[in-house]
């Protein structure tokens, strides 16, 4: 069965139209297409309220399209076993959530029978092992309620441990280093460039500062709900004045501070 099939992880987006059940009225998605290529990086940058997240959440099936397909490895994903696709994916959202139990415990939950050695890489890649070895308890440290005990690039750091201890073929970054503070951004955004180095998988990160998505292989601008336009850093930087992705990061080289609202 699917259990034992290699999954290559390229997905494709096509002439996806979108409204979330509660806005029928709202089309999210007008027509949206993408292409993210097996072991590409592809980062989504736009306007708020553009579509960018819609993807992810289509991806991981929380909803389905109105129209159009999203396929992965050429298969639509509605005709896959719910369980296993998501098994297939690694998501890191923009607030982590850690539950009640040990600091091993919340990585181990990412993947069913996660062993400790897994549990150790997992964390190493994440950048996240030198400061858990530092823990009074270790990887027997609680975390307290909501991860209380541990600080924001800290918990973000165990999420990603999290989504990569189960080896997916699409790393899914919603934002993922938006909500911390400078120096945990950079700390953060290090491990995820590592891993991305280290192991070549499809990843899709969702970006609301762009300084971090310069180095994709493909960078796509949502805006009114489709990919408006797509390239290299270099080739949508070389559009000029009148291409979405240089207004983009003119806005926000003006206005660094409107970083976060995304």
């Amino acid at each position: 069965g699917e259990s034992g099939q290699v999954v290559r992880g390229a997905v494709e987006v096509v002439d996806v139209h979108f409204a979330y059940p509660a806005a029928p009225a709202v089309k999210v998605c007008c027509g949206y297409s993408l292409s993210i290529g097996a072991g590409q990086t592809v980062a989504l940058c736009g306007p708020s309220g553009s579509g960018k997240s819609t993807v992810i959440a289509l991806l991981e099936r929380f909803y389905d399209p109105q129209g159009g397909a999203i396929t992965l490895d050429g298969v639509d994903i509605r005709t896959l076993n719910l369980r296993w696709l998501r098994s297939q994916l690694g998501l890191v959202g923009q607030e982590p959530v850690l539950f009640e139990g040990t600091v091993g415990e919340n990585i181990a939950y990412g993947k069913e029978g996660a062993s400790e050695e897994e549990v150790r890489e997992a964390a190493g890649l994440a950048n996240a092992h030198d400061f858990v070895v530092r823990l009074a308890g270790g990887y027997e440290t609680q975390v307290g309620l909501g991860g209380g005990k541990l600080s924001g690039g800290q918990k973000q750091r165990i999420a990603i441990a999290r989504a990569i201890v189960r080896r997916p073929a699409v790393l899914l970054l919603d934002e993922a280093t938006s909500a911390l503070d400078n120096e945990s951004e950079r700390v953060v955004q290090a491990a995820l460039d590592s891993i991305m180095a280290q192991q070549r998988r499809t990843t899709v990160t969702i970006a609301h500062r762009l300084s971090t998505i310069r180095h994709a292989d493909k960078i796509a601008v949502v805006s009114g709900g489709r990919v408006v336009e797509e390239g290299t850093h270099d080739e949508l930087m070389a559009l000029g004045s009148g291409g979405a992705y240089v207004q983009l990061t003119l806005a926000q080289s003006t206005h660094p501070s409107t970083g976060g609202s995304a």
